[in-house]
């Protein structure tokens, strides 16, 4: 009975000892946490176990032996960069156009190299020892071909020959002087070549710029701009040729280099009587001295465009009075240029001309033709492609580089 006894009690001891083992921490199954992480052994230090993430983003730790947590803050966002202010355009750069007065005689050399082989060929033929029917022939065909005319060369051959009789035989030097005075007074017509830009009536001057196309009218306009300007005056620039794209565009930069405003409008093919007559408008509340009106070139032949350069000018004159009407002609173009210069004239009444590309492959003796043909002087000539190659017709100038002294 007391060894049933002794084994039942040692059966207890065995299982007691055996369940104790069992249920202490880090040895059985139950030493998983709930979020399925393993938990370090009991020794009395928790451990931080990297859990599910909560909102917010905090990392909680589960283990069941006292296991602490901590909170890792979320990454910062990128800092965006400070909106940035935008750049104001640059400011063009305004120019001091230099003065008109002098332009022709510091161009002179330009002139004389295109010009001097007409002089050279009247010098040559006029101081041959003999001056026969023949050498009067040779020295009219000279003037005709330098684009004088026909008219115009039996004109001055009659008046040389008279002073050849007259005076008889002359040395070159004599013979120079002869055909410079002839020449000067075919050229020199007497009419005023000053431009009316003066303020009047408390109104300022109003110059419509005219022409057919590719006679450099709106380089002539921008041009003329300049050289006011450099005289001193106040200009505002009126782009009415709303037909050609760029034409607003190239006078715009032609008044921001000189710090010349320009009216101009937005649409093309607008009205250009309305766009003229807003410029004048404009001018006369700026209080301007000048204002430059371009026009659309065209072809002297269409009637309709024709008329409608008449409408612009009346459109003006409901405003102010038209103060000049400048006809600009490419030199080159010789006698064409003189039937163009006709329907012109019969439409706005021109009041002076501008030859532009005198000192290319031009004869100079289209300022005499011109000259004669509509009783209209030439006033500006342009002798280069500088914005500051155009200059007032100097007639002893003009003559002298002819002769190439």
């Amino acid at each position: 009975m007391e060894y049933i006894i002794l084994i039942v009690v040692l059966a207890v001891l065995i299982v007691g000892i055996g369940g104790t083992m069992l249920l202490r921490p880090g040895r059985g199954r139950l030493g998983r946490g709930r979020g399925g992480g393993d938990v370090g052994q009991g020794t009395g230090t928790g451990t931080i176990e990297r859990g599910t993430t909560t909102d917010g983003g905090t990392q909680a730790g589960g283990s069941a032996s006292g296991a602490t947590t901590t909170t890792v803050p979320p990454p910062a966002p990128p800092a965006s960069p400070a909106p940035s202010a935008p750049s104001a355009p640059p400011k063009p750069v305004i120019e001091k156009p230099p003065p008109s007065a002098g332009r022709m005689v510091r161009l002179r050399a330009r002139l004389a190299r295109s010009q001097s082989g007409f002089g050279s060929a009247l010098l040559n033929l006029l101081s041959r020892d003999r001056l026969d029917d023949d050498t009067w022939d040779e020295i009219e065909e000279v003037l005709i071909t330098a684009d004088v005319g026909v008219t115009p060369a039996r004109q001055i051959v009659e008046d040389l020959k008279t002073r050849v009789k007259v005076e008889g035989t002359q040395t070159p030097d004599e013979v120079r002087e002869m055909l410079r005075t002839e020449l000067l007074a075919q050229v020199d017509t007497g009419a005023s070549r000053a431009l009316r830009t003066q303020r009047h009536e408390g109104r300022p001057a109003v110059i419509l710029v005219v022409g057919v196309n590719g006679t450099g009218k709106t380089t002539t306009c921008g041009k003329l701009a300049r050289s006011l300007i450099g005289d001193g005056d106040s200009v505002l620039l009126g782009a009415a040729d709303t037909f050609r794209a760029a034409a607003a565009d190239q006078l715009q930069t032609w008044g921001e280099r000189v710090g010349a405003e320009v009216v101009r409008s937005d649409t093309e093919g607008a009205d250009p009587a309305s766009v003229a007559f807003e410029a004048v408008s404009k001018g006369i509340e700026a209080e301007v001295d000048v204002v430059l009106i371009d026009t659309a070139g065209r072809l002297h032949t269409k009637t309709g465009l024709m008329d409608e350069l008449g409408k612009v000018k009346r459109v003006v004159e409901k405003r102010t009075a038209v103060d000049e009407v400048l006809l600009v002609l490419d030199a080159t173009t010789g006698q064409n240029g003189l039937r163009q210069a006709r329907v012109f004239a019969e439409v706005v009444d021109v009041s002076g001309i501008v030859l532009t590309k005198l000192d290319g492959t031009a004869k100079g003796g289209i300022v005499i033709a011109v000259q004669r043909e509509l009783g209209v002087p030439v006033k500006l000539v342009g002798l280069g492609e500088g914005p500051d190659d155009l200059a007032p017709f100097e007639p002893a100038t003009f003559v002298d580089a002819i002769l190439g002294d």
